[in-house]
């Protein structure tokens, strides 16, 4: 209670904090928008070198409530440490803006007798089945990761999650092999322009 109510009292934070919870809730409404556009707008699927060669996996779970998890984790990691909030939020939104623009750039269709395409409605409610490129699933462990690098203990946990989920949406053919494989070069570039645009975010996360 006590950082909070230190952090709230400073103009600067909590100017940074409204900002950066605007800017999450209009990158998800841009994403809402972009998966929606590119799911209605997919075409044929293609050939996948991996996904050619591997059966489909029942992963829903792990899919599912993993990623559910895996926010919560994340939402209450922020909030023990509330100057952690703004940077953090500000770099899943840039994250979630960028990833939306190259969903709707491309419109390759769901890969045949993937789960997103043969599951229960759960799974369509969690994902579009049009935004695969590149893997969102894969790529905000890795930009936790990123983030959070100066904490061993988050950077191996957030690294160890990525990994598992780029497993796991393959082995559900929920994505394409190069959605995955893109997610971490994608992210490592998001990452260092979350740097250059919000330099004091990054040094109150750091004090």
């Amino acid at each position: 209670m006590k950082k909070y109510f230190s952090h709230f009292k400073e103009r600067g934070f909590m100017v940074s904090l409204i900002v950066s919870v605007l800017f999450l809730i209009a990158s998800l409404i841009i994403n809402y928008y972009a998966g929606t556009y590119a799911t209605e707008s997919a075409s044929n699927p293609v050939t996948d070198i991996v996904l050619n060669n591997i059966r489909v996996f029942d992963v829903d779970g792990i899919f599912i409530y993993g990623a559910l998890f895996f926010w919560f984790f994340i939402v209450v990691l922020c909030f023990t440490k509330p100057k952690t909030i703004p940077f953090t939020f500000k770099s899943i939104a840039l994250f979630t803006v960028i990833r939306s623009v190259f969903v709707s750039l491309t419109h390759i269709g769901p890969f045949p007798g993937s789960a997103i395409v043969s599951s229960s409605n759960l799974i369509q409610k969690f994902s579009f089945g049009g935004d695969l490129f590149f893997s969102g699933h894969t790529g905000i462990p890795f930009l936790m990761a990123l983030i959070f690098w100066q904490n061993k203990y988050l950077r191996y946990l957030f690294l160890i999650a990525s990994g598992i989920f780029a497993v796991v949406v393959l082995l559900g053919h929920y994505h394409y092999s190069i959605d995955v494989l893109s997610a971490f070069f994608i992210t490592y570039t998001i990452f260092h322009i979350a740097l250059f645009f919000f330099k004091k975010d990054r040094q109150m996360f750091l004090s």
